[in-house]
């Protein structure tokens, strides 16, 4: 898995709304929030994307920017979008490849793993929080990382 302290591979992938998105996009503009995430509806996934939802607005208020990924098709991100108020960008990783350059691994060989990445304006990765079970704490993880880096 990228750990901290390394840069962040790029990639371009396709979001709910039928833009590339590149994490190069950011690069010098904004600190972003990486969120891989098993499966857009299930209760985990939902909770966790409402849960960003809830905080974008802290979060773009210090600076950053959330995306949030899995393998999901661009249809199904629009109405999971939609029906956490997400706010921000889902993107679609048909086939894993992202997961796989970034290292997240499945929980019992199955479920897609749930790992969020924080990633300065250079491209370098500040913080990595991994945990399946824990869906909301990713939020806070990221927050809490996002003021380190803000100090």
């Amino acid at each position: 898995m990228i750990r901290v302290g390394e840069r962040a591979p790029d990639f371009t992938l396709p979001s709910q709304d039928g833009r590339q998105v590149s994490l190069s996009d950011f690069r010098g503009k904004a600190n972003v929030v990486i969120y891989f995430y098993p499966k857009d509806f299930t209760a985990g996934c939902t909770a966790e994307t409402m849960h960003f939802g809830q905080k974008y607005g802290e979060i773009r208020e210090m600076g950053a920017e959330v995306l949030g990924i899995s393998s999901d098709t661009e249809e199904s991100h629009k109405s999971f979008a939609e029906k956490c108020g997400a706010g921000f960008t889902l993107l679609s990783d048909r086939g894993g490849r992202v997961r796989k350059v970034y290292g997240v691994k499945s929980t019992l060989g199955v479920i897609p793993g749930r790992v969020t990445f924080v990633v300065d304006r250079d491209g370098v990765v500040r913080h990595v929080f991994a945990s399946q079970f824990e869906p909301k704490r990713h939020v806070e993880e990221a927050i809490e990382a996002l003021r380190r880096m803000a100090a």
